[in-house]
């Protein structure tokens, strides 16, 4: 895959309990994730299920050496703990990149 300028990265999972630990335990790790990487991180609850959760970081530069570092710091913070069946989904976005052999109109 071809290296792209920003990408996005979605960690998304359903929770346990949503408890003030839990939320406490998410916001340690985005904060280490910003100190570590630069990149900022946010929380947020699905619209109509707040018990999914989903952790956005952007924008992120090197991607493969970002996930490297996000899920050592999940582990280090129990991240997984907290979801339901103890997995977290993690997946990596960036802008699609121009169509072979055509110029933009």
């Amino acid at each position: 895959m071809a290296t792209r300028t920003a990408a996005h990265c979605y960690v998304y999972y359903r929770v346990a309990a949503d408890t003030a630990l839990a939320r406490a335990r998410i916001h340690a790790l985005i904060a280490e994730v910003e100190a570590r990487t630069g990149v900022q991180g946010s929380l947020l609850a699905r619209y109509d299920d707040p018990s999914m959760w989903m952790e956005i970081y952007t924008p992120v530069a090197r991607a493969a050496s970002f996930r490297r570092t996000l899920a050592a710091l999940a582990t280090k913070h129990g991240a997984a703990l907290l979801a339901q069946d103890g997995q977290r989904q993690v997946e990596t976005f960036a802008a699609l990149p121009p169509l072979a052999g055509r110029t933009r109109s």
